[in-house]
């Protein structure tokens, strides 16, 4: 259980981050955590995949920082078209 909340929690901070990075591709407050928590998983499968095992609250919050910006980058490609 506090794993979870310890991953909402770096997501939320992670999608909040992303938000403020990526000006004028951000979904408000809320979405922007909601994009943090998923970023989270996709940078978790990223890093993964290449053999990358981020430790403690600052890797991680690097690894969920970094799927969200791929995750707001896909979607604004999505929304383009």
């Amino acid at each position: 259980m506090n794993h979870l909340i310890g991953y909402l929690v770096v997501g939320a901070i992670a999608g909040w981050l992303a938000g403020k990075v990526w000006q004028g591709r951000g979904f408000g407050f809320f979405g922007n955590i909601g994009v943090g928590v998923i970023g989270a998983f996709v940078g978790g499968v990223i890093f993964s995949s290449i053999g990358i095992y981020p430790m403690g609250f600052v890797g991680s919050l690097f690894m969920a920082f970094a799927g969200a910006i791929v995750l707001l980058f896909l979607i604004g490609l999505l929304k383009r078209k």
